[in-house]
């Protein structure tokens, strides 16, 4: 059955088949031919994979970041972010970087990111010089920080997925995210002063003063999200409540850009949004248990072992593969799947879970800006209004940039581990060396 569901699910791939639609349809068909008195099973599990408590933070954070969109808390970080590092050459650019980071900080959706700073900044870039395939492509690549800077969906689908705590995932993942941020700023300024573009970038800039003061609220709002979670205040799940209420209460009550007449879009479109990946996490839910029950798990585990016999030729080898199955499955998709098969191995080579997480989460990040399925392409195109090959030229040097920090990131678990260590007091951790333990019994 297992070599059905694999061969089943690829071929729904090939045919462009919804993603949801092929990993579930594969998994009906693999129980309707070999044991058809198991589809009991289908509703069961796929029920089973969405009653999670911590999931229902995923259409909180869709909703506040569409809110932080209408209600005028996004332009008003873009303010922020231009009055800090526009003075320089490439300061739009690195507004651009900046401001998704600080969004990030709240929204926990790279998709939601692209089109809340995307509308602002994409018209901004292509008014300032910067070619259209540039400004979307930066826009696409700075968005999926969303997924990397606490709180993030895909870490909240990692930690219920590999049984993983979601408030160490999310402490891991402030200093990656601020690495690549950082990493990526320093980019795009040296690649616009190589170019000779954005010599006026500073033009409308406001003071750093008065963008604070307008900014206050939409500031405030990560300060209390993430400094809530990390003082134990209240969990994950929440604050994503907390960030809709206080999304809600600065934009109709402080800002006054959010109307009762707007409340009815942005909950369409957030239900649809959450809609969408609830069901994927349903099918990919059922998906995993069949191939759970066919020891698939175990015998890559085995493999896995006599193929790569240290700690650092897995994780090559894990990157690898991650980097090729996140070009045509969907994020969510893949780490319900891949979570529970990986994990295990990942511990047995001595691999942290949390630093794992955050070597798969940044990988899979990638998926997003990588064709043929990257959604902050197809974003960042609508908002652009370009074709998507228009782009391709402009994402290589982001598409290399981010690989880079993938592997400071993989190979220097400190990165990663060091501020989790100190909030939760745990010894440092450090790179296993040497060949892996034996799994299983000896």
């Amino acid at each position: 059955m297992s070599l059905t569901l694999l061969v089943t699910m690829l071929l729904g791939f090939a045919f462009s088949i919804s993603i949801a639609v092929a990993i579930g349809g594969s998994a009906i068909l693999g129980l309707a031919i070999f044991d058809s008195s198991k589809l009991i099973l289908v509703p069961k599990e796929m029920f089973t994979a969405i009653d999670k408590f911590p999931l229902a933070a995923i259409p909180f954070f869709i909703l506040a970041g569409n809110l932080m969109e209408t209600g005028g808390i996004s332009r008003r970080l873009v303010n922020f972010a231009k009055s800090l590092v526009g003075g320089v050459q490439g300061g739009l650019p690195m507004t651009c970087v900046l401001t998704c980071m600080i969004f990030a900080a709240v929204s926990g959706s790279s998709v939601a990111t692209t089109f809340a700073i995307g509308a602002i900044l994409i018209p901004a870039l292509i008014k300032h010089g910067y070619p259209t395939g540039y400004a979307a492509s930066l826009q696409a690549t700075s968005a999926e920080l969303g997924v990397i800077i606490p709180p993030s969906i895909p870490m909240i689908l990692f930690g219920v997925s590999a049984e993983v705590s979601i408030g160490e995932l999310f402490i891991a993942g402030v200093v990656p995210g601020l690495f690549i941020g950082i990493t990526l700023m320093v980019f795009v300024h040296l690649w616009c002063r190589f170019k000779g573009l954005g010599k006026n970038d500073g033009d409308g800039r406001l003071p750093v003063g008065r963008a604070t003061i307008e900014a206050g609220w939409a500031l405030l709002m990560p300060v209390i999200i993430l400094g809530g979670i990390y003082g134990g205040v209240f969990t994950p799940t929440e604050a994503s409540v907390i960030a809709v209420f206080y999304a809600l209460i600065v934009g109709m009550g402080i800002h006054r850009e959010l109307g009762f007449k707007d409340l009815v879009p942005v909950f369409r479109k957030s239900v649809i949004s959450s809609a969408v990946i609830m069901f994927i996490i349903a099918n990919a839910g059922l998906f995993a248990f069949l191939i759970t029950r066919a020891g698939i798990p175990d015998a890559i585990g085995m493999w896995l072992k006599e193929v790569l016999q240290s700690p650092g030729w897995f994780l090559l080898g894990v990157n690898a593969a991650l980097f090729v199955i996140d070009m045509f499955i969907e994020t969510s998709a893949a780490i319900i799947v891949l979570a529970p098969i990986l994990v295990p191995v990942a511990i047995h080579f001595g691999v942290d879970p949390v630093h794992f997480g955050m070597i798969m989460v940044v990988n899979l990040a990638l998926g997003m800006i990588t064709p043929p399925f990257g959604v902050n392409l197809f974003a960042a195109a609508t908002v652009a209004r370009i074709s998507l090959d228009r782009m391709i030229k402009h994402l290589v040097p982001f598409v290399l940039v981010i690989i880079g920090c993938l592997m400071v990131i993989t190979y220097v678990p400190a990165v990663s581990l060091t501020l989790r260590d100190m909030v939760f007091h745990k010894p440092p951790a450090v790179m296993p060396v040497g060949p892996a333990p034996a799994i299983g019994p000896q």
